[in-house]
């Protein structure tokens, strides 16, 4: 049985999950709209894999004799000032989703609850994960500067990504359990 405590937190998390599908999908439409199919085609992809990390908490705190609750959400921001803000708020975000990640760790800790302790450890190994991604892409955005030719080349490499973990889900060698 999960406490009411913990119950709230993950509740929380499953907020700020949702919050974080809601933004990818704004950015990926406002990308989209910019001419920018790559990238949009990789943030609506990053947006369903938020949405499912909140279903993953969700279900998590059903299956423990909980309530995991749909959130009202408010409307994400509709426009971004460049492609490198875009991915500049995403690394933002990706930093304090992973703050509230070992919040999480920390409070199970202090509860004593080391089955959602446990549970936990895939979305820590995940933010490294999405950390990582954003650094990575801004790295890229950086060397490319003002240069449009780089950019399009930038973006037609986000769009092979997209394609190919499309490809690598649907044919099963996707294992992470998102």
């Amino acid at each position: 049985m999960i406490s009411k405590k913990i119950e709230a937190a993950l509740n929380k998390q499953v907020e700020l999950e949702a919050l974080s599908s809601q933004l990818y999908l704004a950015m990926a439409s406002w990308a989209e709209v910019q001419g920018l199919s790559g990238v949009a085609g990789f943030l609506f992809q990053h947006s369903d894999e938020e949405r499912l990390h909140q279903i993953k908490l969700m279900q998590f705190v059903n299956e423990r004799g909980g309530h995991g609750v749909v959130p009202p959400l408010k409307q994400p921001p509709t426009g971004f000032k460049s492609i490198l803000s875009v991915f500049e708020s995403i690394l933002e975000h990706e930093i304090k989703v992973s703050n509230e990640i070992n919040n999480l760790v920390e409070v199970c800790l202090k509860e004593k609850d080391y089955t959602t302790h446990n549970f936990l450890q895939w979305y820590v190994s995940e933010q490294i994960e999405e950390e990582a991604m954003a650094r990575n892409i801004l790295d890229k955005l950086k060397l490319i500067g003002g240069d449009k030719g780089g950019l399009y080349f930038f973006d037609r490499d986000l769009q092979s990504i997209s394609a190919s973990k499309e490809g690598n889900e649907s044919s099963g060698e996707n294992k992470k359990g998102k």
